[in-house]
């Protein structure tokens, strides 16, 4: 029995492989025919779309397939001369800028839409082609509208130019134990460039829809509010001074006199908040022959030339000693690279000078009271002093220096002569002056109580500085 069946099985096999050997050829030939097929649909779809787009490939709302880069381009471009034919209008006031569509080149981007859609299906990548161009998805490409972002940028900060005006704050003086305003504030305003640009794109969406291509827009102009308003007088919690400082400068030239003058004014009034960190540089703005300074001595690259501001460091010295007195941390201070006689008249040790030169020193300083700090000035121009009077309210703070020491003291090198063609012989024209050198130090404790609010020290090393004379060369 069991020889029987697997002798019957044996014979189903041998009839099924002999029928498999009979339809081996008609399956080589369907598969060849298919193959046959799918090779000329393949061409034939090639040669239909060759230099054009493949189907079902859009443009925004234009159907791209079968169209040659030529016709996107074309009906792009079409599109665009309603935007080439605008004109925009900005105006505020009697400020008036014309910019014409075509300027900006306002419009779509019809030789990268061409572009885009001409290589769906022809990155090179096999996989995606394959997919994007026969298994028939959509593909849809959104057209890049643009315009000259310089040109438009431009106009609207040249308005900035002349419309701006930068809000004022109250300027106060201290009289009869409060605080009275003798500066008012003022609003300012300023162009808002990202508002005006937002109201430009708005009209962009209406262009193709309006027959008439004049676009008047009016700038956004937004107010801008001083930080210390006139109403704000007697809120600061000013009550007393707290601090001063005193310095001499007889013996400037006039250029010095007017510079210590000048900038002293600038701080005369100024509140700085409580926790507020102050920056002398900062608040004394630029200093330059256009702002008003004069020529005057100062210290520069190693040298005592004529320059605007000459004098400035008088100023920042006078401050440095009144928050000295007034027990306030000092953030930053650079001591001068030589000893100047003017921070020593009036019975100063040397090292408590300040100087600063913006942006590589600065005299900076830190309100930790509670109050405000009301800062006043007075120059003396008959007597050529200046005084710093801080105001605000005392919380039981005391300053102390101690242990102020000058030493190290060395004589300046010998006087240098140079030749100057540009003078005649026998002139002789000083450009520098001898100063001794020395080192100077000193402590400072700051104590409210038994609470140790500072406790630092400063240094100061100021160079031996030697004469320096032109002697004239020329016949």
């Amino acid at each position: 029995m069991e020889k029987a069946l697997r002798h019957h099985g044996k014979t189903a096999i041998r009839k099924l492989l002999k029928k498999l050997r009979l339809a081996i050829p008609y399956l080589a030939f369907g598969v060849l025919f298919i193959c046959f097929l799918l090779v000329g649909a393949i061409t034939s779809y090639e040669y239909r779309y060759k230099g054009k787009i493949y189907r079902n490939v859009y443009v925004g709302d234009y159907a791209a397939g079968g169209k040659t880069q030529n016709d996107i381009k074309t009906y792009w471009e079409s599109r665009n001369e309603p935007f080439r034919a605008s004109t925009f209008e900005f105006y505020w006031g009697d400020n008036i800028a014309t910019i014409s569509g075509s300027e900006l080149n306002l419009g779509y981007d019809a030789n990268l839409s061409a572009t885009q859609a001409y290589l769906v299906g022809r990155t090179g990548s096999f996989v995606t082609d394959l997919l994007n161009r026969y298994l028939g998805r959509t593909i849809r490409l959104t057209p890049l509208f643009s315009w000259k972002t310089g040109i438009l940028d431009g106009q609207l900060s040249g308005f900035s130019d002349d419309i701006d005006i930068d809000a004022q704050d109250a300027l106060f003086t201290f009289s009869n134990s409060k605080v009275t305003a003798f500066k008012p504030s003022s609003d300012g305003r300023r162009v808002n460039i990202d508002a005006t640009k937002n109201k430009f794109k708005n009209i962009l969406t209406v262009i193709p829809d309006i027959r008439d291509r004049l676009f008047r827009i009016q700038l956004v102009v937004d107010p801008v509010k001083p930080m210390r308003t006139t109403d704000m007088t007697n809120t600061f919690g000013v009550s007393e001074q707290i601090g001063r400082g005193y310095s001499v400068f007889s013996g400037s030239i006039p250029g010095r006199i007017h510079n210590v003058a000048l900038a002293a004014s600038r701080f005369n009034g100024v509140l700085i908040a409580p926790n507020e960190t102050f920056s002398f540089n900062k608040t004394l703005g630029d200093v330059s022959a256009a702002t008003g300074y004069q020529s005057a001595y100062i210290i520069k690259e190693g040298r005592t030339v004529l320059g605007d501001g000459g004098g400035v460091c008088q100023v920042s010295t006078t401050l440095f000693r009144a928050a000295l007195d007034a027990g306030l941390p000092i953030v930053e201070r650079h001591a001068h690279a030589y000893r100047v006689h003017y921070y020593e008249d009036g019975g100063y040790k040397a090292g408590l000078d300040a100087t600063v030169f913006d942006p590589s020193a600065d005299l900076i300083i830190k309100n930790n009271t509670s109050a405000y700090i009301l800062v006043q000035t007075k120059t003396d121009t008959d007597n050529l002093t200046l005084e710093f009077l801080l105001y605000g309210k005392r919380d039981g703070r005391v300053s102390q220096i101690s242990n102020h020491i000058v030493y190290g003291i060395s004589p300046p090198p010998p006087d240098v002569f140079q030749d100057d063609p540009t003078l005649k012989v026998g002139v002789v024209k000083q450009v520098d002056w001898a100063a001794w050198g020395a080192k100077a130090s000193f402590d400072y404790k700051v104590t409210r109580g038994a609470e140790i609010l500072e406790n630092t020290s400063f240094f100061s090393n100021y160079r031996p500085w030697q004469a320096v004379y032109l002697r004239g060369t020329k016949l």
